[in-house]
């Protein structure tokens, strides 16, 4: 790994950590120069009512993604779900709600301060079908072909090693298993320097890839049904989109949420 890339892997570290003692103590999380609560691009607007209000205060503050990916990853009954880059654990509490005891919801984040705050979460919201987990999302800690459905709510855009990403993702799918994720995705007529000039990486922005890349780059991992859907700007030519994928192979029936 090079020093720039762990500079900033630590820099990304270091304001999510920060996010999340804010949130500890008694505030909001932050995202790019506005706090969560009032940007209507990134944080917990971006769910349902219904969502926030099951859910406890310190999980909706910690918001900071651009999208609902529980919203739009169809989860059912006894799958087992993936989040990467968890945070206080918003997507893994309605996970875990979504595919019920049977089923089991897992987040992985690197930010110790972030899964303290997530396991806090979980233990007022009284759900007991997830684990969290710490490491990088480079190199998730599950077993190959053990998880029926990715997530990400705007933290991929945030790797400086989008391939790993994906090929990882890929690997801890079952066959017929599926990614459904919200992430920033810019134009294509963007180069990297004018991503950079809309908002910084830690920001959700300069790190961003464009449309045809980010299709490249879950093609060349082997993914399959591709959609790549912008569902609202965050910046001039940028986008929170929902991204779908499916890795190849009949996807066994889901019966039951353990493992054997």
């Amino acid at each position: 790994m090079s020093e720039q890339t762990t500079d900033l892997r630590e820099t990304v570290r270091r304001r999510y950590a920060a996010a999340a003692v804010q949130v500890t103590e008694g505030g909001t999380a932050c995202c790019g120069s506005q706090p969560v609560e009032i940007d209507d691009a990134f944080g917990s607007t971006l769910y349902a009512p219904a969502d926030r209000e099951q859910l406890p205060a310190e999980a909706v503050a910690a918001s900071l993604g651009c999208g609902n990916p529980t919203a739009v990853a169809e989860l059912r009954e006894g799958e087992r779900v993936l989040d990467l880059g968890s945070g206080g654990g918003i997507d893994v509490l309605l996970s875990a709600r979504r595919v019920g005891p049977t089923g089991r919801a897992y987040g992985l984040d690197m930010t110790e301060e972030m899964l303290a705050l997530a396991l806090a979460n979980t233990a007022k919201a009284g759900v007991t079908n997830v684990e969290f987990l710490k490491g990088v999302i480079e190199a998730i800690p599950l077993p190959a072909a053990t998880i029926d459905v990715v997530i990400s709510n705007c933290v991929i855009n945030l790797s400086t090693d989008k391939e790993a990403v994906f090929a990882e993702a890929f690997r801890v799918l079952k066959p017929g298993g599926r990614m459904g994720v919200s992430d920033v995705v810019a134009d294509d007529a963007l180069t990297r320097a004018q991503r950079a000039e809309r908002g910084d990486h830690v920001g959700c922005i300069a790190g961003a890839l464009s449309f045809t890349e980010y299709h490249r780059g879950l093609q060349a991992a082997g993914f399959t049904d591709i959609e790549i859907i912008p569902t609202h700007a965050v910046a001039d030519g940028m986008h929170s989109a929902i991204v779908h994928a499916t890795k190849p192979g009949a996807a066994a029936p889901v019966t039951d949420g353990r493992e054997n």
